[in-house]
């Protein structure tokens, strides 16, 4: 089975300027990010940027880069040009990495796709992982998801879902089990329906919930889930990530990777290694 990994990159980001050029141990986030997506099973991995310093940056570290048009209002726009201009077949499959997962597991990355692949009702994949802590069930930051009995997703919503009826006692909520999802934001796509997507038009619900993936169920379209064992590393949407992973990959170097929960060998062996096997 072979994919491609496609990386959006947008230059602007209000509460982190120039959040894909990023320094991360003296390697731009983006950079980071492509390096880690290059030891999945992905036969190619591409930087979809709008601006040329985000070209310029990922050449500069031998990164394949194209530049795409500023104007995209979402970044799903910004991949279904990325398609076109690489000339991807609609059979063919793509995993969506964000720019800012700089401690994004190849592993998962791999999942999804082989998901999709053996899917192929489905039009798209993604991955989840359970929750075990009730302040993040009830955090409306944390999306949550359910699937139906052949793992496909019914439903994406940043309410506590599935709410268990007899579980709330004494004012704070019980976990069900089994335990309720965390959604990820890695998506594989078939080519066909990615170049399609945002010709559909926009649903109720992701205007409410602000979900884009609502746009696709709402649409009779099917999207596989993928159920992690781990957690993944934590994204950058802040000054305050940024120095959180910039401290995890200053650890990474000195610490066995066996002594860091939640997040699977196979993935520190990559982010720890990644100076010394540019591949």
């Amino acid at each position: 089975m072979s994919f491609t990994v496609l990386i959006p990159a947008r230059l602007a980001s209000t509460r982190l300027p120039r959040k894909p050029l990023a320094d991360i141990a003296g390697v731009p986030m983006v950079v980071r990010v492509a390096r880690q997506a290059r030891r999945s099973k992905a036969r190619n991995v591409v930087v979809a940027g709008d601006h040329v310093d985000i070209v310029a940056a990922c050449q500069a570290h031998g990164i394949h880069a194209l530049l795409t048009r500023e104007e995209h209002a979402t970044g799903s726009d910004r991949l279904a040009e990325a398609c076109e201009l690489l000339g991807l077949g609609d059979d063919e499959l793509v995993v969506n990495v964000q720019g800012d997962e700089p401690l994004i597991d190849p592993g998962l990355i791999d999942a999804c796709a082989d998901l999709l692949a053996a899917q192929p009702e489905c039009v798209m994949g993604t991955a989840a992982h359970e929750i075990d802590d009730p302040a993040e069930f009830l955090n409306p930051n944390v999306v949550k998801l359910v699937r139906d009995g052949n793992g496909r997703a019914l439903y994406f919503s940043r309410a506590p879902i599935p709410w268990w009826r007899d579980g709330y006692t004494h004012g704070a909520p019980v976990l069900s089990s089994p335990r309720p999802l965390r959604h990820v934001g890695l998506y594989a796509y078939q080519v066909g329906f990615l170049k399609r997507f945002p010709k559909l038009a926009a649903s109720p619900l992701e205007a409410v919930e602000s979900l884009e993936q609502l746009r696709v169920l709402w649409h009779g379209e099917r999207i596989a889930v993928h159920v992690s064992d781990t957690r993944p590393g934590p994204g950058v949407d802040t000054p305050e990530d940024l120095q959180r992973v910039r401290a995890l990959r200053l650890k990474a170097g000195a610490v066995a990777p066996r002594t860091w929960p939640g997040i699977s060998s196979r993935f520190w062996g990559c982010w720890a290694g990644c100076d010394a096997r540019r591949s």
